[in-house]
């Protein structure tokens, strides 16, 4: 499904005309769809125009993904929606959680360097990548927030 579909520019707003070419769906299912997906809520200016972000896109992709290629229902793909948002709301919190400790911790060495922390001098090739593969999640969460 994404292959066949275009690359989403790099734009703050889409209007319906431009998703819908980017999402191959037409204008009328679009504004259909946001009756059925409460997630989906394009902001709306003047004369009604609505106006979709970069998540939304993707979002309305993955819906389209849902019904056309996967057979889902409408209702089955309202609710395997709301599972994906909640598993993304729950990863978030986890890593809000671990960066909230992180700082914890550093605060604690500012206000006390004989901290119960050390940093080892030699990590080995698996500790070096945990704290890649950590970066990269911070670095991700920060780019959505």
């Amino acid at each position: 499904m994404e292959n066949t579909l275009p690359s989403i520019p790099t734009k703050r707003y889409f209007t319906i005309g431009e998703v819908g070419d980017l999402c191959g769906v037409k204008p009328h299912v679009l504004r259909y769809w946001e009756q059925e997906f409460t997630q989906l809520r394009p902001m709306k200016r003047r004369g009604n125009r609505r106006y979709y972000q970069h998540h939304e896109v993707l979002m309305i992709r993955k819906i389209r993904d849902l019904l056309y290629e996967q057979g889902f229902t409408i209702s089955g793909a309202r609710n395997k929606m709301q599972e994906i948002q909640e598993l993304e709301r729950d990863k978030k919190r986890q890593l809000e959680a671990r960066v909230d400790g992180s700082l914890e911790t550093l605060l604690e060495l500012q206000t006390d360097p004989s901290a119960h922390f050390r940093v080892p001098t030699v990590l080995s090739h698996a500790q070096w990548q945990q704290v890649r593969d950590e970066l990269l999640e911070i670095r991700a969460f920060l780019v959505v927030a």
